[in-house]
């Protein structure tokens, strides 16, 4: 790695955590102690305004910023990989927003990068959704983000009904479907709902807060605990 690659990273590693440990810097751009110190100490007297010393951490001063960011090759490739596979899956409203995006981006980079990305030979087919359950991605997408209750009729793969009011707390894609993980309010407990499967959907007025117990953080430690 360049020099200039490795202090710029170095930069991002600093301002993107509260405190970072000389010993976590080194491990994450594979270089030692010495060179560390070494690179903050340059750093510093360019005027980068690091906070912080050898033993006990780095931070960046609150108001720095850097200029805009450019990508390398892979990395503009990697983007538009990304984005490729991601479109055909999302919501309507957040692969539109994707695209506009990477679009952004590419308008940026240097010709010869931004025709390299374009050309990469990857490619995602279209209709991997159809358009209701893209449709109810992006209402429970905003229904967790804005934190309201869902009530939904839904139909189980033995084909039974049923009416539930829910807290969403996430989608998850299983490479054929998109379920959606909430704490149902009739079970008292977190259910995997498949997107597809859902019949009747309504945001409802009230939010919901998040309960120990009943979060995300504590399903995904109920996982690895089963796991375990």
């Amino acid at each position: 790695m360049r020099r200039a690659d490795r202090l710029f990273q170095l930069v991002q590693l600093i301002r993107g955590r509260r405190l970072s440990t000389a010993a976590f810097l080194a491990e994450r751009l594979q270089v030692s102690l010495r060179t560390v110190y070494r690179d903050v100490a340059d750093l510093v007297a360019q005027g980068v305004p690091i906070e912080g010393e050898a033993g006990v951490g780095y931070r960046m001063r609150a108001g720095f910023d850097l200029p805009p960011l450019m990508f390398t090759t892979d990395e503009a490739k990697a983007l538009v990989a990304a984005v490729r596979l991601a479109r055909p899956r999302l919501d309507t409203a957040l692969a539109a927003q994707a695209e506009t995006a990477l679009s952004k981006i590419l308008s940026v980079l240097p010709s010869a990068v931004r025709a390299a990305a374009e050309s990469l030979a990857l490619y995602a087919p279209s209709g991997v959704l159809d358009e209701a359950t893209r449709g109810r991605l992006e209402v429970l997408r905003l229904a967790t983000e804005s934190r309201r209750k869902l009530f939904m009729h839904y139909r189980d793969l033995k084909e039974a009904d049923t009416e539930r009011t829910v807290h969403p707390l996430g989608c998850f894609y299983w490479g054929q479907v998109w379920t959606l993980a909430a704490w149902c309010e009739s079970r008292q407990g977190f259910r995997s709902f498949r997107v597809d499967r859902i019949q009747q959907l309504t945001v409802l007025e009230q939010r919901f807060r998040d309960e120990p117990g009943q979060t995300l953080a504590d399903l995904f430690r109920s996982y690895e605990s089963d796991s375990a």
